[in-house]
């Protein structure tokens, strides 16, 4: 093992300018025989020297955000390669990318870096590319979310809506933008989702400022349903671009600083609506004018910033020489093949046909995950969504309701970031989940019991911290994007688990209804069974994943060493269907 910087940078002159790599400087990039000379490499064509450095010695380092310097138990000028199937000359012809792979130039099993190398890198990529893309989520919370602090502006009496009627616009709303999942992925892998997504937004956000203009319910579902079929499948293209960046172990967190930018959001367009709503006249119309100009301006200005891929930042707008160098693009097109060598088996613009989308959304081995989309969010969907009328309902005027859910706010992000710091720590996801519907329920069963004579702080401070419950949101992403394993099935996994997800949402539309204000009480009894129920599901997937990994192991385990080379050699099993993958839960 070599992890003497020195040595490295030696061998890395070597590896740059020497004979090892003259038959790939005389390929073209892209071309199926770079393909071969690549992977041909790995499997000895190529004299690779002895004192190579190889990989390092210890399993994937987990660097946190405060880290920035990376971990302090490790030496950050030894080698941060990781081990893969591509160190194997056999495997790695059957791992190699797709010829159409668009990082295809770039790709090199050889390649070697240091953890210095890397930490700088990723956090080059946060800057880059996830601090954009929350300001995208901010941008699509803006125009998700003011219809509740429009209605705390009294948005529904100025109308003459009843609490019904808002309850079906939202419920139009979650089925159309549950419906606009599936299509606007293919969409996306078809434009790509650096072109996609500006798209969607500079038309949501022409939809959102017509809202100044309402009238009438028939104007409100209208404009509810074409809001819920532009935004949708946003998440979901996200997500799959996020992926194209960062490795499993980074993505969930990175998720987690995705849905924090949605708390931050909140607490901005909170104090924006706190001051919109202190205009003369019906100050709810110039809410939604000026946020869905904001998104408006964020979506104009994504189309100049997002590149389409690792190696495709160079634009007039992002310049010329793109923003990272020819060693960074290596280094991050080849360490996200190692994690993953899923990664490579599409172009990025690459549609997918009928029978990729039959097999993807037959995907069995997902649906767990799936369900657990579809009730996780049952608890709070209801409590959140009717907060600003209960705070109301309480007495406090629109203004003070507008900045009371602020505290909520923020310890839910805090929530967020420490439950999926901890998933990442301990390697775990159902029982995290278990965890989050335990709080639910602690503090579900002091709701259930107010009366009207309970003091209306105390029941503030409950049902705040009742919604300030750690969301496994993007835990669960993260979880159905590893457990894809395959480009074709994560580009439908992430549209189908947010379709489960605005399902669960349509459902717990009605739970709390007119008959039942203000204190709810038959609503929280359903939410407590609700609770109960997740409970037996997380445990139940727990379990599900567990026996399926055993199973597995039984079989993996019979054959003998040339039976399992065959196996990856001639097998058909594609994704997670194969004997040697491994679920996460």
């Amino acid at each position: 093992m070599v992890t003497n910087k020195e040595t490295f940078d030696c061998l890395s002159e070597e590896k740059n300018s020497g004979p090892l790599f003259e038959k790939i400087d005389e390929v073209s990039p892209g071309s199926d025989n770079e393909v071969e000379s690549v992977y041909g490499a790995i499997a000895g064509k190529l004299n690779i020297p002895d004192d190579w450095p190889m990989l390092a010695a210890h399993p994937p380092k987990k660097y946190y955000f405060w880290e920035f310097n990376g971990p302090s138990n490790i030496d950050l000028d030894g080698i941060a390669t990781q081990p893969s199937v591509f160190d194997d000359p056999e495997k790695a012809t059957h791992y190699q990318p797709n010829s159409k792979y668009e990082n295809l130039h770039r790709v090199d099993p050889r390649e070697r870096w240091t953890w210095r190398e890397e930490i700088r890198l990723v956090r080059k990529i946060d800057v880059r590319i996830m601090a954009w893309m929350a300001v995208m989520f901010m941008a699509l919370q803006l125009d998700r979310g003011n219809i509740s602090q429009a209605v705390a502006g009294n948005m529904l009496t100025d109308l003459r809506f009843s609490t019904n009627v808002f309850n079906n616009g939202n419920a139009i709303f979650k089925a159309v933008f549950l419906v606009a999942e599936v299509p606007s992925q293919l969409v996306s892998k078809k434009l790509g989702p650096d072109r996609w997504i500006p798209i969607q937004m500079v038309l949501w956000s022409g939809v959102a400022m017509s809202q100044y203009g309402l009238k009438s319910t028939a104007g409100f579902y209208i404009t509810r349903a074409l809001l819920g079929a532009l935004e949708g499948g946003f998440i979901a293209d996200v997500c799959l671009y996020l992926s194209y960046f960062y490795t499993s172990v980074e993505l969930p967190v990175r998720l987690a600083y995705f849905w924090a930018a949605l708390t931050v959001s909140d607490i901005c367009a909170a104090f924006m609506g706190f001051g919109i709503l202190h205009m003369k006249g019906q100050a709810w119309r110039y809410l939604f004018l000026i946020e869905g100009g904001l998104t408006l301006a964020v979506g104009l200005l994504s189309a100049l910033i997002m590149p389409s891929s690792p190696t495709g930042t160079a634009s007039w707008f992002r310049g010329k020489n793109g923003w990272f160098t020819e060693r960074e693009e290596k280094i991050l097109v080849n360490r996200v093949l190692r994690d993953d060598p899923s990664k490579g088996d599409m172009h990025n613009r690459q549609a997918l046909n009928f029978r990729m989308l039959w097999d993807s959304l037959c995907d069995y081995d997902l649906w767990p995950i799936y369900i657990i989309g579809l009730v996780f969010g049952m608890p709070s969907s209801p409590v959140g969504t009717y907060l600003t009328l209960t705070l109301r309902g309480l007495g406090f005027s629109s203004f003070q309701t507008t900045l009371m859910v602020l505290p909520e706010q923020v310890l839910s992000m805090l929530m967020l970031l420490a439950i999926t710091y901890l998933s990442q720590r301990i390697n775990q996801r159902a029982y995290l989940g278990i965890l989050a519907q335990t709080w639910y329920l602690a503090f579900m069963i002091p709701l259930r019991l107010f009366t009207s004579s309970t003091n209306r702080w105390v029941r503030y401070a409950i049902v705040s911290l009742y919604l300030a419950a750690p969301s496994t949101h993007a835990i669960q992403v993260g979880w159905t994007s590893r457990n894809s394993n395959t480009v074709r099935t994560r580009t439908l996994s992430a549209a189908m688990y947010n379709m489960f997800g605005q399902l669960g949402g349509i459902i717990t539309s009605y739970i709390y209804r007119s008959d039942d204000q203000p204190l709810y009480h038959r609503g929280n009894s359903d939410i407590l069974g609700i609770i109960a129920m997740n409970l037996a599901i997380y445990m139940g997937v727990k379990v599900y994943y567990v026996l399926r990994n055993k199973s597995r192991e039984r079989k993996w385990d019979a054959l003998d060493e040339d039976q399992k080379r065959e196996y990856i050699l001639t097998t058909t099993d594609k994704g997670n269907k194969r004997l040697d993958f491994r679920f996460a839960h």
